[in-house]
């Protein structure tokens, strides 16, 4: 399962955006799957005043960091992914279809989890128009594009630049569906379980259930029908509390 955590090790990053529209859309889908960390590759200053104006991104906005080339955006990354339609261009890296990548991505981080718990994995994302060069291209261990329908009239299609970091963030999740930390329950004590078998009990015999089903009605039973239930540490009051209540119920009319 995926924790929070994890996502703080996966970097976004933005070489040559133009367009803070576009840079506000990224921002918008990281908050919107829980990530974080993005980066901005420019040779000049972006006015980030427009993409701050989207909904529930400033936050990622405020945080994010400016770079003035991919080796100083990258440097703490033990693996970075290049985004890129292809069209007709030479690839000189591994391409990978987007599941494979994500996968080569959690492998990544996983391996590094007992070393070095701070790498990162990066994903680059090039300009709205030419996407990234060769040039930052070889800044990359591995290459993914995202599957587009082949229309006749469009040679190589290519998604937006918001869309096309939505799908990917996206698909990194899908594998890993996210786990908070509020719901990281452990199972109950073994003494939770016994007090709650005896209240069990104790309303099959007041309901009369154990006089029409006498055969699994033994303690021993219904004992073992409670561990089969595996019952978490925060839910185990909650039922003791919710039988208490029937037999009260039950016993007081």
């Amino acid at each position: 399962m995926l924790k929070e955590a994890d996502l703080s090790r996966i970097a976004v990053v933005l070489v040559r955006a133009r367009n803070p529209n576009n840079i506000g859309a990224v921002a918008r889908a990281m908050h919107d799957f829980g990530f974080s960390d993005l980066r901005i590759v420019n040779d000049f200053a972006m006015p980030l005043e427009g993409a701050r104006s989207a909904v529930d991104a400033s936050a990622v906005l405020l945080a994010a960091t400016t770079h003035a080339s991919v080796a100083e955006a990258v440097a703490d990354c033990t693996l970075v992914l290049g985004t890129t339609a292809v069209g007709e261009r030479g690839i000189g890296h591994p391409l990978l279809a987007l599941s494979d990548a994500v996968t080569r991505a959690w492998a990544n981080l996983d391996g590094n989890r007992h070393g070095d718990g701070d790498a990162k994995v990066a994903l680059l994302f090039g300009s709205e128009k030419t996407g990234l060069s060769n040039d930052e291209l070889s800044h990359c261990n591995l290459l993914l594009t995202i599957p587009m329908f082949q229309h006749a009239d469009v040679r190589h299609p290519s998604m937006n630049l918001g869309q096309a970091v939505a799908v990917c963030l996206y698909e990194l999740v899908r594998e890993r569906p996210l786990l908070r930390a509020s719901e990281v329950v452990g199972p109950a004590m073994a003494g939770e379980q016994e007090r709650f078998a005896v209240l069990l009990a104790e309303l099959l015999e007041a309901t009369e259930y154990t006089r029409h089903h006498p055969a699994n009605s033994a303690m021993a039973d219904v004992r073992r029908l409670v561990l089969r239930l595996n019952l978490g540490r925060s839910d185990a009051p909650v039922w003791m509390g919710i039988l208490r209540q029937a037999l009260w119920k039950i016993r007081n009319g």
